[in-house]
């Protein structure tokens, strides 16, 4: 089956909300808790349609509930080694964050630089940095948005397009929506989070770039938008239960090898400030994704980009973890 229980938590805290299934079963929206039992909530909150994403948006309502729902001895509690784990919620938004980690920023930088550039790599790296800093300080998160397509399942394999001629892998901290949010200050941006959960936020690094039109820049529909390129989860961990979201441990690992290994407190723009700077323009809504971003290690920085049989294994730090294997589409 497609899950994930091993003899060690599955997450931080005393339980976390997934989408799961029996075999040949409807998904549901279920009340996991860390040694590997689930509440399916349909039955729980007696509605036979309940989504995540429905939950989601009575969240304060329902919250005490489900933290009561934990200590609770009656109730059919399924065995997660019987059930296929989805992505955890069907967002109608996805925000994601580019350029937000410090020294991802400056690796992509030094990479992509011209090949005419007179700088050497060190001086180019000091001059990176020095603007990373400013824009921490002076500036705003560099944002935009994606398509709620792309989510699959922590489990699932990933299609590399045959047209992608440099997919590539960007592990991430994901916040996950819980109230409408509209010019929300800094200071109260956190209250709208509902909890976090992981994104590998996959990119075509060949066509981020419009190299046919350079005035008009990237191209993040092309790059980052073909089906299941966001591989999702497992859990939604409920924000009460991390400490600290700008102090996690961001890890990617493919075929075993560590690739991605960074503190989120390399961000250069933290979940309250994205949440807030999203919301001065858009109006967030309950399940919507806000993405903040992948440090440094992805594999334009390994000159190792994703081809078929690759495994990823992702983890974040109390979240949980997802593998996805990639396997190539055959070119038409």
């Amino acid at each position: 089956m497609k899950s994930a229980a091993t003899s060690a938590p599955l997450f931080v805290g005393p339980w976390a909300i997934g989408t799961l299934s029996a075999p040949g079963g409807a998904a549901f929206p279920g009340l996991v808790v860390p040694d590997g039992r689930v509440l399916d909530l349909r039955t729980v909150l007696a509605e036979p349609a309940l989504t995540v994403l429905a939950l989601l948006g009575r969240w304060d309502e329902e919250l005490p509930r489900l933290r009561g729902l934990v200590d609770e001895p009656a109730g059919d509690w399924l065995p997660l080694d019987d059930l296929f784990v989805h992505a955890p919620v069907e967002p109608r938004q996805i925000f994601q964050s580019g350029a937000n980690y410090r020294q991802h920023v400056i690796d992509l930088e030094v990479a992509h630089r011209s090949p005419h550039d007179p700088r050497t790599v060190e001086e180019a790296r000091t001059e990176i940095a020095a603007i990373m800093d400013r824009r921490a300080a002076e500036d705003l998160p560099y944002v935009f948005i994606g398509l709620p397509t792309t989510i699959t399942g922590p489990y699932d394999d990933v299609v590399l397009p045959s047209w992608a001629k440099k997919p590539d892998w960007e592990l991430e901290l994901a916040a996950v929506i819980s109230r409408p949010a509209h010019r929300v200050a800094v200071e109260e941006a956190l209250e709208y989070v509902a909890g976090y959960t992981i994104a590998n936020d996959l990119t075509d690094r060949a066509t981020v770039f419009r190299r046919d039109m350079p005035a008009i820049g990237t191209d993040w529909l092309r790059c980052k938008n073909a089906p299941g390129f966001t591989p999702l989860g497992p859990w939604i961990v409920p924000a009460e239960s991390v400490a600290d979201p700008s102090d996690l441990r961001v890890t990617l690992k493919l075929n075993g090898e560590t690739m991605q290994d960074e503190s989120t407190k390399d961000m250069i723009f933290g979940v309250a400030r994205m949440v807030s700077y999203i919301s001065q323009t858009a109006q967030l809504l309950p399940g919507d994704l806000v993405l903040t971003g992948s440090p440094a290690g992805n594999g334009m920085h390994w000159g190792r980009l994703l081809r078929d049989g690759d495994v990823m294994d992702g983890s974040v730090t109390g979240l949980g973890a997802q593998r996805t294997r990639c396997v190539a589409e055959e070119a038409s």
